[in-house]
């Protein structure tokens, strides 16, 4: 017996990608309906919320969803890909940079800012990933795009020498809104300071409301033998915890699950987590407007 629908969220290890936690989860959960909320690099650890059956439906309202993170951030060198996977380009050292200097710079990288990705990243030009192109050697022109940094806090510093050249690693955690890179902002602060930085370590520790305390080594999954035990947050808790909820009447709940629409109660929310009286998830909806329209209906009329 398969996985129950729902949402399983793993404490992804480093060296995986995320397509390889994907594999592994649609062999442990028995289906291969199962998909990822967003991905993480393959030395990032910690958050990667996986949906399981109906729940794939649901990861497309997780994708915009804030991000927190814990990184180290080196300074005194730069990196092909903005991180501890690419070769070094540049070891401007760090000498001489004060903590002082640190926060100030990190000030000029927080609230609503413009962030230039970084060319190793997923985004395509021309029709081709700029990974792909950046690794070729190309050169990679990305333009900003605006992007949230809602908490960027210095925890600690460190010096170090690398070969001989003095560098700094800064413990941080951050806050970030969704298509944030927290590698172009390693990449950034080492130029707003002067002498370059990378990211040396990353760890997701939460995507919305769904936390590290939800989250399950993989090496634990790896041991439940029956795909029906896996630890599966069926999808009304998910949505309960993560977006504004909306109890429904039983006649509100038969109009959405036959996809008609229904008058708004608070207009401006884009994602709104409907429920019927028993509890049931039955859509998630669109009230912008004066009508509320569902953007997927978890529990049509039909089933």
């Amino acid at each position: 017996m398969p996985a129950p629908d729902g949402l399983l969220v793993v404490d992804k290890p480093a060296g995986w990608t995320s397509h390889d936690v994907v594999a592994r989860a649609r062999r442990l959960c028995a289906t291969r309906k199962v998909g990822h909320a967003g991905t993480l690099d393959p030395m990032a650890t910690g958050v990667l919320v996986l949906g399981v059956g109906k729940a794939t439906r649901f990861l497309t309202f997780l994708v915009g969803c804030d991000k927190e993170y814990a990184a180290t951030i080196r300074l005194g060198q730069t990196t092909l890909t903005d991180d501890a996977e690419g070769e070094i380009t540049s070891a401007p050292s760090a000498r001489d940079i004060s903590e002082s200097a640190v926060r100030e710079a990190i000030s000029t990288l927080t609230g609503d800012i413009l962030q230039v990705p970084s060319a190793v990243s997923a985004i395509k030009v021309k029709g081709e990933r700029s990974y792909v192109r950046a690794r070729a050697g190309e050169e990679v022109d990305l333009p900003a795009r605006p992007v949230a940094v809602s908490r960027f806090d210095l925890l600690a510093v460190r010096e170090a020498s690398v070969d001989g050249i003095p560098v700094l690693d800064l413990d941080v955690e951050v806050a970030v809104s969704s298509g944030t890179y927290v590698r172009a902002l390693a990449r950034d602060l080492g130029a707003a300071l002067g002498c370059g930085g990378h990211l040396t370590a990353l760890r997701r520790t939460r995507v919305g409301g769904i936390g590290l305390d939800r989250a399950t080594p993989l090496e634990e999954l790896e041991r439940i033998e029956d795909p029906a035990a896996m630890p599966v947050t069926p999808l009304a808790d998910a949505a309960r915890s993560t977006f504004p909820v909306r109890e429904l009447t039983e006649e509100e709940a038969r109009a959405l699950s036959y996809g008609q629409r229904v008058a708004s109660q608070e207009q401006g929310r884009t994602h709104v987590a409907a429920f019927a009286p028993d509890g049931t998830l039955v859509a998630m909806l669109d009230e912008t407007r004066a009508t509320a329209r569902p953007h997927v209906v978890f529990a049509p009329a039909s089933s």
